[in-house]
């Protein structure tokens, strides 16, 4: 059987202490190919601003979804991030006969699928989906860097580096932080004690 529509998916924001996780669904034309597309954690920053544009202006069709912060600390990041995937291929205008996933699991859902390991690498539909998830996400902590400052989202994407930690630390957490990670948790511990 020939597939004859194939959508890839990936997903980022799995490892932030803070913001949503997003996934992207991307499906490609074959007969527009698009040069350069790689993991997007590979390509620069430059280079990822300009494939989205070009990923967004060529693709057959893309979705771009997310599970919240609320549903993060209410499933877990791995059940949250699954259920972003599943919007994002929903959320397509044209269904897929066949599904794509970066990684080693998959959601649960009605679609032919596989999970391909280390995808965003070799596999273009997925590489797409990574960059546009990647992008979104990155300039959605752009915007909260506005609404929460002190915290640096702009510069580290919510992700825990010492800079992060050292001002969760100093601030305490945000209502963008994740409950469920363990420095935020630990942080609400030793809050509650006082």
């Amino acid at each position: 059987m020939k597939v004859r529509i194939l959508a890839g998916v990936d997903e980022v924001g799995r490892g932030p202490l803070a913001g949503d996780v997003l996934a992207a669904a991307v499906v490609l034309d074959e007969r527009r190919p698009i040069a350069g597309l790689a993991d997007s954690k590979k390509l620069s920053e430059k280079k990822r601003e300009a494939l989205y544009e070009e990923i967004r202006e060529k693709a057959v069709s893309y979705c771009i979804a997310r599970a919240t912060v609320a549903e993060i600390d209410q499933l877990n990041i791995l059940h949250a991030s699954l259920l972003a995937m599943k919007r994002a291929v929903e959320g397509l205008h044209l269904q897929p006969d066949h599904v794509l996933v970066d990684g080693n699991r998959l959601p649960k859902w009605q679609y032919s699928s596989e999970a391909v390991i280390q995808g965003d690498a070799s596999v273009a539909a997925i590489s797409a989906a990574s960059i546009l998830a990647k992008v979104t996400r990155d300039r959605e902590m752009v915007v909260l860097d506005d609404l929460y400052p002190g915290y640096g989202f702009a510069e580290h994407k919510g992700y825990p580096t010492r800079a992060h930690l050292s001002a969760l630390q100093a601030l305490g957490p945000s209502a963008i932080h994740r409950k469920g990670y363990a420095p935020v948790r630990q942080l609400m511990v030793q809050e509650s004690l006082f």
